[in-house]
């Protein structure tokens, strides 16, 4: 089995999956499945430097690090250079992150209002210069998160990669995408391999990885040194492990039972009611558990009830009804 581990500094990472950040989803229950499929690098949901500056008791729980999620990176989003500061010496010295990441692509209009996120792609100055801060004020590599540009218009991430690179960015992972996209329409891939060319720091390529034939496709056409990973994991943990076993083998893993999908299920939503408590926890699994019946004979009807789920049981009870018509439409077959 060829060695596809690499470094963030002095952090290895296993493989070259590495699972995007995902806002009301990278929490501990969802991380720590996403390592157990294998997954080399997770990242945290992108956490306020306001609200730890403020000491928000809801924030600074979001900065809790589970044993077995190394190695992980924790994201902060902000644009004033003290709080940005404060907030990446909280991550640095009171939480159990490996690496400190500053996002600078999430797209969605209230980050982009506050001037963070990928508005900072349009003031690269500043954003090299708040960044260069927080490398000063921390002993964990930093590492930033970036789309292209702010519009075709303003294709701004060579220009940034390499100021970043130059004030002590340890990794950079590049969305094929720009700000005005959000997430429609096609990544493109050239600017990842722009980024890469002109860097000599890991880039980890993001955008539209669905397959192992996706994942090796980007490392071949970018040179990137990981492929990063998102929506496309949801409801679909196997995904991690089969794109880590293609890029080892080019095979894939064998096909995920129904079994398989619902106990995964019931473990997520469970983990989920540990940790936020039944009431948050089973609200917050709806999506989940709708994720996880995708493409499944007559999933509308059943991710319409799974929708509605007020308590365990309820997922429970549908989720079992349906395993039972599942397996008298097989034998009807």
């Amino acid at each position: 089995m060829q060695d596809n581990s690499w470094k963030i500094r002095d952090i290895v990472i296993p493989n070259k999956v590495v699972i995007a950040p995902m806002a009301g989803i990278s929490n501990p229950a969802f991380r720590v499945i996403c390592k157990e499929f294998n997954a080399g690098l997770i990242y945290t949901e992108m956490v306020s430097d306001k609200a730890l500056y403020y000491d928000n008791e809801k924030t600074v729980g979001m900065t809790d690090v589970e044993e077995q999620e190394h190695p992980l990176t924790m994201q902060i989003f902000g644009h004033d250079i003290n709080t940005m500061v404060y907030a990446a010496k909280f991550l640095d010295e009171k939480t159990d992150c490996d690496i400190i990441d500053i996002n600078m692509g999430c797209p969605v209009t209230k980050i982009v209002k506050s001037f963070a996120g990928s508005a900072l792609m349009k003031d690269v100055d500043h954003a090299i210069n708040m960044t260069k801060e927080v490398v000063q004020s921390v002993k964990k590599p930093v590492t930033v998160k970036m789309r292209i540009g702010w519009d075709l218009d303003n294709i701004t991430c060579i220009e940034l990669a390499k100021g970043l690179e130059a004030v002590g960015v340890q990794a950079l992972a590049v969305h094929g995408r720009t700000k005005k996209q959000m997430y429609e329409g096609k990544a493109d891939w050239s600017y990842i391999k722009k980024v890469k060319d002109v860097v000599s720091i890991p880039v980890i390529g993001n955008g539209d990885i669905r397959s192992g034939e996706d994942a090796k496709r980007m490392l071949e056409e970018t040179g990137c040194d990981a492929v990063m990973v998102g929506r496309g994991v949801l409801g679909d943990p196997w995904l991690i492990k089969d794109i880590v076993h293609y890029l080892d083998t080019n095979e894939h893993m064998p096909p995920v039972t129904l079994e398989e999908k619902f106990n995964m299920a019931r473990l997520h939503a469970s983990r989920l009611c540990t940790l936020k408590g039944e009431y948050v926890g089973i609200r917050e699994m709806r999506g989940h558990a709708a994720w996880y019946v995708k493409g499944l004979p007559k999933s509308h009807q059943l991710k319409d009830k799974l929708t509605k789920i007020e308590t365990y049981q309820d997922m429970e009870d549908i989720l079992s009804v349906y395993e039972k018509e599942y397996q008298a439409w097989l034998l009807e077959k």
